[in-house]
């Protein structure tokens, strides 16, 4: 098995070639094991180089809204009354702690998303 580390771009995208043609390998094989290596090596440089950012608090609940068919109604138990539901999604008050808990704790969005700083 022959693997170097990810160095800079040209690396990465020789290592997605390699990788696209390991695509098919069996698993417990010496081509199976080199698709595992590759596939983390490839993870860990786009962690890395390509961070993807979380969503502001608004944006990750009317996310998990429209993706679980959510009423304003559905989100009274986490935030409280429609009214108060309403200003938060329209950024016209801040979560508090009880809400980001409970809104993590019901529909799993992350608590890093709704601890941040929504966008101007």
């Amino acid at each position: 098995m022959n693997i170097k580390p990810i160095k800079n771009d040209d690396d990465y995208r020789l290592a997605l070639r390699e990788i696209e043609e390991l695509m098919g390998a069996e698993l417990d094989t010496p081509s199976g094991e080199k698709l595992d290596v590759m596939a983390t090596l490839i993870e860990a440089y786009e962690a890395k180089h390509f961070p993807l950012d979380l969503p502001d608090p608004i944006t990750a609940i009317k996310f998990e809204m429209e993706r679980k068919s959510l009423t304003v109604k559905d989100l009274e138990p986490m935030i409280g009354r429609s009214n108060r539901v309403y200003e938060i999604l329209n950024g016209k008050r801040s979560l508090t702690l009880s809400m980001i808990w409970k809104l993590h704790e019901h529909l799993g969005i992350p608590a890093e998303s709704l601890i941040k700083q929504p966008q101007a």
